[in-house]
């Protein structure tokens, strides 16, 4: 078992949520159980799920659930691309997102080669 609080790619994570929330803050109300809240749960799930997986039983585990976190950035990054193109979201917010989502991925991608 790992200590994620102590892992920088789970603390990058949690910035990234707490990003994705306040970027999403002035989407309209008609998205509030749509984009919105899609964008929010991915951010969300990322962290999410490098914490369970560092609090499972082994490493075969851990990888596992950082391949879900990395597939939840995946989504992250098609939403946030989408909210771009519809207008929810401008360009410079998207960015910033999609820098702070490659950094994360990469991080993930180390970890997880490193517990095989």
């Amino acid at each position: 078992m790992h200590k994620y609080k102590e892992l920088e790619v789970w603390k990058k994570s949690i910035d990234l949520g707490e990003l994705a929330y306040t970027c999403t803050s002035n989407f309209p109300d008609s998205e509030k159980f749509g984009l919105t809240n899609q964008i929010r749960r991915s951010a969300i799930s990322v962290a999410s799920n490098i914490a369970e997986g560092a609090g499972r039983n082994g490493k075969k585990e851990f990888a596992q659930f950082l391949g879900y976190a990395y597939g939840s950035s995946c989504e992250l990054e098609t939403q946030l691309i989408l909210a771009e193109k519809i207008g929810y979201l401008n360009m410079s917010d998207k960015n910033m997102l999609i820098s702070l989502i490659d950094i994360i991925q990469k991080m993930i991608f180390r970890l997880k080669k490193s517990l095989e």
